[in-house]
């Protein structure tokens, strides 16, 4: 069988989905979810990988990624092997636990991503014992079949709300978000919380979901037709698109904090040592993602800073800007100038 086709993009954003093998179970207990999640926030500190939106069910996962180094496949490997050694030993088994290679669908930025997450996020509700079996979802596509009751409609959004192991709770305002997914983004497009529950629990109030799959060209993207022929001809460029084929430089240290500076109006040496002041961590967080320095390095850059203190104050970034809109506001400045 043939392998599937990979094409790695600079900032290029994935659907990435992958299942037990044989239909076999990948999280039998809380502590497989759990497990799993702690290697998404790691994949995302050690490859620097962008984690938008994810949901883990009984035998398959889904997450939404952004690559800012063109390494999907690196990471998403990674991911899968360093799961399956640890699912292997925790409930004393061996061999695959992964159905095959993942499936990677390339999605365009922008409004094909939002959409994409009200898929992803809707997979808990997508279950037989709620009325939402494959065969009845396409009848309600096709408009054969009656609008959900409203205990229908109660029963799903119970389970919509309190299902831990997705990232809805934390787009909807119904949970904590972890430091490490990257919500702000999708949030942002659908005019903040309120409104992205409102438009996913609508899909649930009206009974009908489009799939956005009907619409995925050749097998491999998601979005507009120009969009779409544009990564079929980097497919015949090559079976696997190198990384150094990617399409913008990396930014170095220097040229970020110039960006802070400008747009802040003060000089990096009078807000680093500043208590309190966030730009600091602003600058690091930015170029972690652009210049491809590893938390030491940019320790040094920033003066002499701790591997630890560095990697805390990435962490503790897009807290702070779900805090502070003018910080959010900045980042959002600072990352277009750097065009990360």
């Amino acid at each position: 069988m043939a392998r599937p086709l990979r094409v790695d993009l600079e900032n290029g954003w994935y659907h990435v989905t992958a299942r037990g093998d044989h239909g076999r179970a990948l999280f039998c207990e809380e502590r497989d979810h759990a497990r799993f999640t702690g290697l998404l926030e790691e994949m995302r500190d050690r490859f620097r990988v962008g984690v938008m939106a994810y949901v883990c069910m009984t035998n398959h996962y889904h997450v939404i990624v952004r690559t800012p180094e063109a390494n999907l496949s690196r990471a998403i490997q990674w991911l899968n092997i360093s799961y399956s050694v640890w699912f292997n030993r925790r409930h004393g088994e061996n061999g695959h636990v992964f159905q095959g290679r993942f499936k990677a669908v390339v999605v365009e930025d922008g409004v094909w991503g939002l959409e994409l997450s009200d898929y992803v996020h809707l997979n808990p509700v997508r279950i037989r014992v709620l009325g939402q079996g494959q065969s009845v979802r396409a009848a309600e596509r096709a408009g054969l079949s009656a609008p959900p009751t409203v205990e229908e409609v109660k029963r799903r959004l119970n389970r919509l709300r309190t299902y831990r192991w997705s990232s809805y709770r934390a787009y909807a305002g119904y949970g904590g978000k972890p430091a490490w997914l990257d919500s702000e983004t999708l949030l942002a497009r659908a005019g903040g919380t309120a409104r992205y529950r409102q438009g996913v629990e609508n899909r649930i109030r009206q009974g009908v979901e489009e799939s956005p799959w009907e619409r995925v060209k050749w097998g491999v993207a998601l979005g507009t037709e120009e969009f779409a022929q544009r990564i079929q001809a980097r497919l015949k460029a090559g079976r696997e698109t190198p990384a150094k084929q990617s399409l913008r430089m990396r930014r170095s240290f220097e040229e970020v904090v110039v960006a802070v500076e400008r747009l802040s109006g003060e000089p990096w040496v009078s807000f680093a040592e500043r208590h309190g002041d966030k730009r600091r961590d602003l600058t690091l967080w930015v170029a972690r993602g652009c210049t491809g320095l590893t938390l030491a390095e940019l320790g040094q850059k920033a003066g002499g800073m701790d591997y630890a203190a560095v990697a805390m104050a990435v962490r503790r970034l897009p807290a702070a800007c779900q805090r502070d809109k003018a910080l959010a506001a900045l980042r959002t400045k600072v990352i277009e100038m750097c065009q990360m």
